[in-house]
């Protein structure tokens, strides 16, 4: 059960990272969504909000069983987000923006569908890790959740949890213990896109990947 002041302490979270995403260019118009894990439901922004421009009174509320009980209509991603809280026990915040260069890596064509990236950076290997792409759905699909929730449980199984994905033409998803630990995941997937589009450099060599899994716990 959460708290009252904990639930204000969430929603104010929401507000203050969907607004420093959109004034940094992460987030643009209504595109993007920020969800929480509250007790046995959810927090999710509302359907065509600006992440700039949150009020945590509005924010949607949500139960366990997918049912609206507060605040605006909430996000048509809410099938995708409570996806991956089933599929991810450790999720308690979930993003989706439409992040320029993300987008744009997978229009011009992204390294592979495992990895829309290479490692080409020791903190993309240690904070973001293996990142697949997934075939573009129209928005809100049922089926796109299904997608990511499989590739979810596949990573898991192999040892490499995943805690990003790309939607094709869409733009990233990311999910971690909080905003702002979700929120460094989207910031360090996009420089990394960033970088990628700029200079095309080679990954690092697998030894110094084996490094920072011996030294950090990276997840690669």
């Amino acid at each position: 059960m959460t708290s009252p002041e904990s639930e204000h302490a969430l929603r104010a979270a929401i507000c203050r990272v969907g607004a420093s995403l959109h004034a940094r260019g992460y987030a643009h118009a209504t595109a993007g969504n920020i969800s929480v894990r509250i007790g046995d439901g959810y927090l999710i922004t509302p359907t065509d909000a600006c992440l700039g421009t949150l009020e945590p009174q509005r924010l949607a509320a949500v139960d366990a069983h997918g049912q609206q009980t507060g605040g605006d209509r909430a996000s048509k991603t809410l099938a995708l987000h409570r996806r991956i809280y089933d599929a991810d026990p450790e999720a308690r915040c979930v993003i989706h923006t439409h992040a320029t260069h993300l987008v744009a890596l997978a229009l011009a064509g992204v390294w592979s569908e495992a990895d829309v990236v290479p490692p080409i950076t020791p903190y993309y290997v240690m904070k973001v890790g293996h990142v697949p792409l997934v075939p573009y759905h129209r928005p809100g699909d049922p089926a796109a959740a299904e997608q990511v929730a499989e590739r979810i449980r596949t990573s898991r199984q192999r040892g490499t949890p995943i805690r990003a994905v790309l939607l094709d033409r869409l733009g990233p998803v990311v999910w971690h213990a909080d905003p702002d630990s979700a929120s460094a995941v989207l910031e360090e997937l996009e420089e990394t896109a960033r970088l990628w589009l700029m200079t095309r450099p080679a990954p690092l060599p697998d030894d110094r990947i084996d490094e920072l899994r011996r030294h950090f716990g990276a997840r690669w």
